[in-house]
């Protein structure tokens, strides 16, 4: 090569290089580069997640790929395409916080899909009107929840819409329950359609009321009608492996009580039965008594109702014979000296009640007397709860003394019962002794 053409060479290289230096790309995305083109991998799953409602493609795949698409499938897509088909948890994590925003999963047994599916049928139960609202609703979504559905926890339940009367005033009115066929089929949901169709169902909490009815107020809206508690009734008895049932704030009455436990006598899992807060008295006791020795409850709450004496002394009879029940919470009821010497009675006799709960029961000193003898018998009793109740000087003293000999009594609260301070303190201290020496007895090697 001649020096010349080597010359020529050179320059045209040198421009070429200046040239190079003063170009430039401006892109829009500063992040794009051609390093980062997507691999065939990659495009085949973008391609599965965005065509999965038309094919679903899950399980033939790789762990890895299936992560990555689990990871990436929106939260909105049908559940009768990933009800049966994801399992993963952060897939049904990520549905539950985009519908519901923060949750906490550890009264669903830490499951986010469980959490997804019992509170997406609550809502459908919640917001279902009868004779309005179409029954394929709850139907349709029962093969896909009911694998899944362990706890109901239902906060209300909407009357049918009442339609305008057309009586005249003269001709009175009736409730929707008692209009025959002119009236709706049913007065709020029917259980009957759902309970025997979840077949791992174990907790149901029901109360009939409308949340936020606001300047909408009637009592009708608060109205647990005989035909409801007729098909309530029923659907309890059909679920064979309900263990948890909860009934508040509905004005359940005897009437309505004796259907619901004539129902439940002889379930086979059964362990809770709780009627707080409802209109339950001597009647209604005595089916509830029936049922302490025909069930295999665990724990029965009946507090703030109107149980009297008699209605005690009931309790009181099946509870001597009983050899399941370990809670029961008669709080705020009226059962009084009568039902409070009753109930002690039975405490002699009975070996596996651990915790009783008669706070605001207007007992006073005859009652604290035979709990005073109770405790000196008793070898089961752990807890005992006797607040509010005018028990006196005397009768803390007469506690205080059935205290001294009572070795298994761990908790006892008898604030607001008038007890001195000194017979207040005996009590506390033989209480911590008892702590100590149970303490003890479950672990031999710690320090007394």
């Amino acid at each position: 090569m001649s020096r010349s053409q080597s010359s020529q060479r050179s320059g045209v290289m040198n421009s070429a290089s200046d040239g190079q230096k003063r170009r430039s790309i401006i892109a829009e995305d500063h992040e794009w580069s051609l390093a980062l083109v997507p691999l065939l991998t990659t495009l085949c799953l973008q391609h599965i997640i965005k065509h999965f409602e038309e094919k679903p493609i899950l399980h033939e795949l790789q762990p890895s790929f299936k992560t990555y698409v689990l990871q990436r499938l929106p939260a909105s897509l049908p559940l009768t395409i990933t009800a049966n088909l994801i399992s993963d948890e952060s897939y049904w994590k990520r549905c539950c916080e985009a519908r519901w925003g923060l949750a906490d999963i550890s009264t669903y047994d830490n499951s986010w899909k469980q959490m997804f599916f019992e509170r997406h049928l609550q809502s459908i139960i919640e917001l279902f009107i009868p004779d309005t609202t179409d029954t394929k609703t709850v139907l349709d979504v029962l093969p896909l929840c009911q694998n899944y559905v362990k706890q109901l926890r239902v906060s209300q339940l909407l009357p049918p819409i009442k339609e305008p009367s057309r009586f005249d005033e003269d001709d009175g009115s009736e409730s929707a329950s008692d209009m025959g066929s002119d009236g709706p089929s049913m007065d709020h949901f029917d259980f009957r359609m759902l309970l025997d169709k979840l077949p791992n169902l174990k907790e149901l909490s029901v109360v009939y009321c409308v949340k936020g009815c606001g300047m909408n107020f009637e009592w009708n809206l608060f109205e647990f009608t005989f035909r409801d508690c007729e098909s309530l009734a029923k659907a309890l008895n059909s679920c064979k492996t309900l263990q948890v049932f909860r009934i508040h704030r509905s004005k359940v009455d005897d009437e309505k009580c004796c259907v619901i436990v004539n129902h439940l006598l002889d379930h086979p899992s059964l362990q809770e039965l709780d009627f707080s807060h409802n209109h339950i008295s001597d009647r209604g006791a005595r089916a509830i008594a029936k049922l302490l020795n025909r069930s295999q409850l665990k724990t029965l709450i009946v507090c703030n109702n109107q149980i009297r004496g008699a209605g005690a002394q009931a309790l009181a009879h099946a509870l001597a014979k009983n050899n399941t029940l370990t809670s029961l919470n008669l709080r705020l009821n009226r059962i009084a000296d009568e039902g409070g010497q009753a109930l002690a009675q039975a405490l002699i006799k009975n070996k596996t009640l651990v915790n009783l709960h008669l706070g605001g029961n207007n007992m006073t000193e005859p009652a604290a007397v035979a709990l005073s003898q109770a405790l000196v018998e008793n070898c089961a009793l752990k807890s005992l709860n006797l607040c509010n109740n005018r028990l006196g000087a005397d009768g803390g003293k007469v506690l205080e003394e059935g205290m001294t000999h009572n070795c298994t009594l761990v908790e006892c609260d008898i604030r607001l019962t008038d007890v001195d301070q000194d017979s207040e303190y005996s009590i506390c201290q033989a209480l911590h002794a008892n702590q100590i020496k149970t303490k003890h007895n479950h672990d031999p090697s710690a320090k007394v």
